[in-house]
């Protein structure tokens, strides 16, 4: 019982925090709030867009492996679209390629009629990289602001700090540390928010380029085929051979 006493007493005679996360927020006020808040969506909006734009693009290269191994194999590119999924970027091409093909005919400048055509496939091939780049803004956006948001939040706790130093009189750790400890927090928590984005947009912008890099050669050899009548074709993997059927046990005489 004595034992309890004493840890009671202890308890109670230990100082309280008085300078945690929530009591720095407390002590900011509405400004400290509206900061935080404002990074927090950052931050949100930062991780849904890696996460959207990424399975995005890893669909897109997924179906990427189905063009190579059984587009070109087709006989024609309406065949070979077929087999296409119909919302890929890869059927997307093709379609916008045969409807140009189809107009093409009608053109009397075959030099004018071969630029339309080309223009009708970069179209396409623009519409789709502008699709994957979309979010993308976002993230170069928070990188480059989420710090000084934080600076922001510094700054006013920095004038808070000083505005208490001048009220006490003197400089007293207990009239600094919570504002101040606000301070450092909100600088923290901008570059929490900031590195993140600008890592996700590096990482998502690079495979958009390979993507892009993709989408112009399957461009290409898609008006190679319509310019050649379907003679040229890229060079495709020669399709798997059949395992042979296992030989039937004979029967017993």
């Amino acid at each position: 019982m004595f034992t309890v006493d004493l840890l009671t007493a202890a308890a109670e005679a230990a100082p309280q925090n008085k300078f945690g996360f929530w009591e720095a927020m407390e002590q900011g006020g509405a400004i400290a709030w509206a900061t935080l808040i404002i990074l927090a969506i950052m931050l949100f909006g930062s991780l849904f867009i890696l996460f959207t734009k990424y399975l995005e693009q890893a669909k897109i290269l997924k179906q990427y492996e189905g063009v190579k191994t059984t587009f070109w194999r087709a006989a024609s590119l309406k065949e070979g679209a077929a087999k296409l999924e119909k919302d890929s970027a890869w059927r997307q091409i093709v379609d916008d390629g045969i409807a140009a093909e189809e107009a093409h005919g009608k053109m009397t400048d075959a030099l004018e009629a071969h630029d339309w055509l080309h223009g009708s496939l970069a179209r396409s091939e623009a519409s789709i990289n502008s699709y994957l780049s979309k979010g993308l803004p976002w993230l170069a956006t928070t990188g480059a602001t989420a710090p000084f948001v934080g600076l922001f939040g510094t700054v006013v706790g920095i004038y808070r700090a000083l505005i208490n130093i001048g009220i006490a009189g003197s400089a007293s750790i207990d009239k600094v540390a919570g504002p101040v400890g606000e301070a450092l927090i909100m600088t923290a928590i901008g570059l929490l928010v900031a590195v993140p984005a600008v890592l996700a947009y590096n990482y998502l912008q690079a495979r958009n380029k390979r993507i892009a890099e993709l989408l112009s050669g399957f461009s290409t050899d898609v008006l190679a085929n319509i310019n050649s009548k379907g003679a040229v074709k890229p060079a495709v993997p020669a399709a798997p051979a059949a395992k042979p059927a296992a030989a039937a046990p004979a029967a017993k005489a």
